[in-house]
């Protein structure tokens, strides 16, 4: 999924090996983000933005010439270890298994957030098709029917490739609509606690958000989590300054969900 990739773009389709079948689904990029998916042979898609879940389902429900999907955010970057597990995997799978997960190396600064970015988180990069569906509209949920697997190797993830000041705006943007989510699930979606204690990595951390998201003083308990019991000192400035961000990310996620509750959103 892109929109104004053009940074990025080349080096993700570049960073995985196979070249037969590449998509990418645009939401009407006004840079140079469809030439260049063009000039590495991927078949482009225009599709207007309505949703994270909505885009995502729609590429998946795309006329892939394999079963098996492999979903890069353009940012992201594959590697050896990972395409040649997500292979061997694939080739054994059996029937059941839907989905693989893998984790990533957050880059800031030069250096891996080995600490400070809460690493290891699971995301779902390989899927089925047709055994997946994604719902929610920021930070996407994943409901696979069958078996996910855990891989043991990375992805590597630049998320700060078009700049400090871009990601402040694009979390802006997100504050916005995680804002508006959790009021919504807060009226509809309660808190299920026996899975805050389940093995399914997916549901655990959904339960755990949650009841994160109901803590009084979120975001310094979300500073502290990151920077002292994950030893996000040891990143060094980088560190630091990523454990700070996240903490204003979710300041303004806290005065958009209070401005939401009296109408002034």
């Amino acid at each position: 999924m892109t929109y104004n990739e053009a940074e990025n773009l080349a080096n993700c389709i570049a960073s995985v090996p196979w070249k037969d079948d590449v998509h990418v689904l645009d939401s009407y990029s006004s840079d140079t983000t469809c030439s260049i998916a063009k000039d590495a042979g991927a078949t482009v898609h225009l599709r207007t933005f309505t949703g994270y879940a909505e885009q995502r389902n729609f590429g998946l429900a795309l006329a892939f010439e394999n079963d098996w999907i492999v979903c890069l955010d353009a940012d992201e970057r594959m590697t050896p270890e990972l395409a040649r597990e997500i292979e061997l995997q694939i080739s054994n799978a059996p029937q059941d298994l839907a989905m693989l997960l893998v984790r990533r190396k957050d880059m800031f600064l030069g250096r891996w957030l080995r600490h400070s970015s809460g690493y290891p988180t699971w995301f779902p990069r390989a899927f089925r098709r047709g055994r997946v569906q994604v719902r929610r509209e920021i930070n996407e949920e994943y409901y696979h029917e069958g078996v996910a697997r855990k891989l043991a190797s990375h992805l590597v993830h630049f998320p700060f490739n078009k700049g400090v000041e871009w990601w402040f705006e694009r979390h802006n943007r997100y504050s916005t609509i995680e804002a508006s989510v959790l009021l919504q699930e807060r009226r509809s979606r309660p808190i299920n606690v026996a899975e805050i204690f389940c093995n399914d990595s997916v549901k655990r951390r959904i339960a755990l958000k949650q009841l994160l998201y109901r803590m009084p003083l979120r975001p310094f308990v979300v500073f502290i989590y990151l920077y002292v019991f994950r030893l996000g000192f040891l990143d060094g400035v980088a560190g630091l300054h990523f454990a700070s961000m996240r903490m204003a990310y979710e300041i303004m996620i806290n005065a958009k969900l209070e401005a939401c509750k009296i109408g002034h959103a």
